[in-house]
């Protein structure tokens, strides 16, 4: 290690990262070991849901552990330092050792508002392993952003927050092994970005928030629920199926096969919440509403758009860049009266996480 970085490593480092939500088609649903994913997933990355994060580490002797502390959106918010807390706790004592004897400031804040039903923890867990990766770079001496960097990156995001570990890599991502898929793994994603159709690059993603209210059963419930779901195994298999067949649809531009499946993932995904013990729903009228309109204006009109559901109230509706002008008026017309006070957030795939300094 060279002089200079011997003295830039006895005060501050600061670096910053913007890493966006992603939204997921192959649904994960169950999950054993430490976050490791009962199936497959694939998930079209976001652009303009995301979340912009600086870690500020400043060295001192006198940590056995780093101390950290945290401003969200300008604001302290305990439970969510006391969860970043405990999450670098843990990655410094295993990947991080450099790190532990310090100050970890961090900065963090969301692009999309609160109560949008956009699920943040893939972002802010994505944005948090990439700012500790780079900070481990420039100790280092490391300062380029290579595939070892993702990856590494993606691994610690998992730890975090399952869905995370997708959010590392633009446009799409795999996270789970598939045959197809070169080096797929279940303790990180992959990118797959060169092997999918250009139509899909500029794929839109509009989310009609239904309910911004908190859902009644979390999504760590609902994975736990998973292990004694009667439906669990053969779910499992089926997942493993609809990727490899999404997959194929991805590479070759089946918009048609794309949308089935997609569909029926998401209709699988909640079909598996009401047959757990405790049963319980997170659908409400009004995505029941806004879903048979999507589906009876593409059988009236032949247009492409499709929707998914997250783990949760709000519908995600997919469309090709070609689409954008028929599909616009009737979201706005047809599908913006059953969103909370008219919100939706257009947003459409992206390029990945971005650095920021």
């Amino acid at each position: 290690m060279s002089n200079s970085t011997e003295k830039t490593i006895k005060s501050s480092i600061r670096i910053g990262w913007e890493s966006p939500s992603n939204i997921a088609l192959i649904k994960y649903w169950g999950k054993y070991g430490q976050q490791l994913p009962k199936n497959p997933s694939v998930s079209f990355t976001l652009h303009t849901a995301a979340t912009r994060t600086f870690v500020t580490w400043s060295p001192d002797e006198k940590f056995d552990q780093p101390e950290v502390t945290l401003l969200f959106e300008g604001s302290q918010k305990e439970s969510f330092r006391l969860r970043m807390a405990n999450f670098i706790e843990s990655v410094t004592e295993k990947y991080f050792p450099s790190l532990r004897k310090g100050h970890i400031q961090i900065e963090t804040s969301n692009s999309f508002p609160h109560s949008s039903g956009i699920a943040s923890s893939a972002s802010a867990m994505s944005a948090i392993a990439l700012c500790l990766c780079d900070i481990e770079n420039f100790i280092s001496g490391n300062t380029t952003s290579n595939d070892i960097f993702y990856r590494k990156a993606s691994y610690i995001a998992r730890l975090g927050s399952g869905s995370a570990c997708r959010s590392v890599y633009p446009l799409m991502a795999v996270w789970g092994v598939d045959p197809s898929v070169y080096e797929s793994s279940e303790e990180w994603a992959v990118g797959i970005e060169s092997e999918i159709h250009p139509v899909f690059h500029t794929f839109h993603d509009d989310i009609l928030i239904i309910s911004p209210k908190e859902k009644s059963v979390s999504s760590t419930a609902g994975h736990q629920l998973m292990e004694n779901n009667p439906y669990a195994s053969a779910r499992y298999t089926q997942a493993s199926q609809r990727l490899s067949q999404l997959l194929t649809a991805l590479r070759d531009g089946d918009l048609d096969t794309f949308g089935k499946i997609t569909e029926d993932e998401a209709l699988t995904l909640h079909a598996l919440m009401m047959c757990s013990d405790p049963s319980y729903i997170l659908m409400e009228e009004g995505s029941l509403s806004v879903i048979n309109k999507i589906r009876k204006f593409r059988k009236d009109t032949g247009i492409s758009i499709w929707f998914t559901l997250d783990a949760g109230p709000n519908v995600h509706v997919l469309y090709p860049e070609a689409s954008e002008s028929s599909v616009t008026p009737f979201i706005l017309n047809e599908l913006k009266p059953h969103c909370h006070e008219g919100k939706i957030i257009r947003d459409r795939v992206g390029t990945g996480p971005v650095k920021l300094c």
